[in-house]
């Protein structure tokens, strides 16, 4: 995750009561394909099985392994990036996932990470595609989806692009991405950032740019510990800047707030549990960031998406689990 998430940048949250006021009475058009379908509603987000956190939930004792099992049975995203799995290999990936989720009657909810300069100013999770790769990349994670996955689309893109001078480059390969996403049947969320970075106004223009409006709507959070308070305004805000466009935010490091730092800051917990909401824009709280994988190495952390045991199980217990 980018550096950026260091600076608390309050005063952009100075504009959403305008925006709010304004969002009221403009008559704009609602954003977001099928906005009357919340997919959580019918078929709420899955629990993946044999992952990271279920292995050392099976080797972990006591206490500890009461708190791992309990987190492994939460449903948390699936994320794709193309070092993991790579063009030949992630279509299959996300089948197999998908098949699983079918079979219980839940929503694979993935998150494609791999745009080209990746995570370009935080450098903990760097890496990411060539542009043409890339879109080959998207079409193969496309083609495995169907109608019955949510797509959370590139974290930190929009909010990173202007400072890491990636802006001609990453608004058309979002925008083919979240409309190849979508053609699939695949609901579709672009990634916002979150309430302390980019001003509302600004991100919807961002999200205009980069498509949205073939989106279901965005996320914001991703892999953040912003206040539900902060998030809620934010993401409100955003909405109403683009006539309502639907959203879900990333609720599993939320707990206890931000303190300012974004790597693996001390003195977090989890946040509310993954559930639907279907009241006004909001679709779903989730849990997209796995909440026990590390953010990077620092603060004693193993490299970025590595799962943390003794990580996840303090965020459990500040939580009161």
């Amino acid at each position: 995750m980018s550096a950026a998430r260091r600076g608390q940048r309050k005063a952009a949250l100075v504009v959403i009561p305008l925006l709010l006021f304004v969002g009221a009475f403009a008559g704009a058009r609602l954003i977001g394909a099928e906005a009357d379908d919340n997919p959580f509603v019918d078929r709420p987000p899955l629990a993946v099985s044999d992952t990271a956190g279920s292995a050392a939930a099976s080797s972990a004792t006591g206490d500890d392994q009461r708190i791992l099992e309990r987190l492994a049975a939460v449903p948390q995203a699936t994320w794709l990036t193309p070092e993991a799995y790579s063009t030949s290999q992630v279509g299959g990936v996300v089948a197999k996932v998908v098949a699983q989720a079918d079979a219980q009657g839940r929503t694979a909810v993935f998150v494609v990470y791999g745009i080209t300069d990746r995570d370009c100013s935080g450098g903990e999770s760097s890496g990411g595609l060539p542009a043409q790769q890339y879109e080959q990349w998207v079409g193969r994670i496309a083609d495995a989806t169907g109608s019955d996955a949510a797509v959370v689309v590139e974290p930190d893109a929009l909010a990173t692009a202007a400072e890491c001078g990636q802006v001609e480059v990453r608004t058309p390969l979002l925008r083919a991405a979240v409309e190849r996403l979508a053609s699939s049947g695949a609901t579709v969320y672009l990634d916002a950032g979150h309430a302390s970075w980019t001003p509302p106004q600004d991100m919807a223009r961002m999200l205009k740019q980069a498509g949205v409006e073939k989106a279901r709507g965005f996320s914001t959070n991703v892999a953040g510990y912003e206040s539900q308070a902060d998030e809620s305004a934010y993401a409100a805000a955003v909405s109403s800047a683009l006539g309502g466009a639907h959203y879900v935010t990333d609720t599993s490091r939320n707990g206890a707030g931000s303190n300012g730092e974004w790597c693996n800051p001390d003195g977090r917990a989890l946040g509310r549990e993954p559930a639907a909401v279907d009241d006004g824009g909001l679709d779903a709280y989730l849990w997209i960031k796995p909440p026990g994988e590390s953010d990077g190495t620092c603060g004693g952390g193993p490299p970025a998406g590595t799962f943390w045991p003794e990580r996840a199980v303090a965020l459990a217990r500040a939580a009161g689990w």
